[in-house]
């Protein structure tokens, strides 16, 4: 039997593919925080592609096609669910959120680790969760 030599060590980012690359610019910049690392525009594909940094550890990497076809279902499609973002308190990241003009879901506990947690979207539909540290 073959040991693996594959160690994952922890997520290095994720990507996320936007219709709109102004408007999510401003979304997950001036709305959610992130801070830019670095943007850049790729002629050859008419893209941009912007990497935000999470708390000086993740990154997000927001990536805009021309025509993206649009999400399939919400929230069940096979592949990414949502994304989740770990904050201090959900209901003062709610108002907050709310003061800003995004809709938020009703916050709800989590019946296994009676943690607080509670949804948004981006402006592309995409779910994201508050989940409470």
């Amino acid at each position: 039997m073959r040991l693996s030599t594959l160690k994952i060590m922890n997520i290095h980012h994720v990507a996320i593919i936007c219709s709109n690359y102004e408007v999510s610019k401003h979304f997950y910049t001036d709305i959610l925080g992130l801070k830019i690392v670095s943007e850049v525009y790729r002629k050859e594909r008419n893209s941009y592609k912007l990497d935000l940094i999470v708390d000086d550890t993740y990154q997000i990497e927001l990536f805009s096609f021309p025509d993206p076809p649009e999400r399939p279902t919400h929230p069940e499609a096979a592949g990414l669910r949502h994304l989740a973002f770990q904050v201090e308190n959900v209901e003062a990241a709610k108002q907050e959120l709310q003061a800003k003009g995004i809709e938020v879901e009703d916050v709800r506990v989590d019946p296994f680790t009676d943690k607080k947690f509670t949804f948004f979207q981006d402006p592309d539909g995409l779910p994201l969760e508050l989940y409470e540290a």
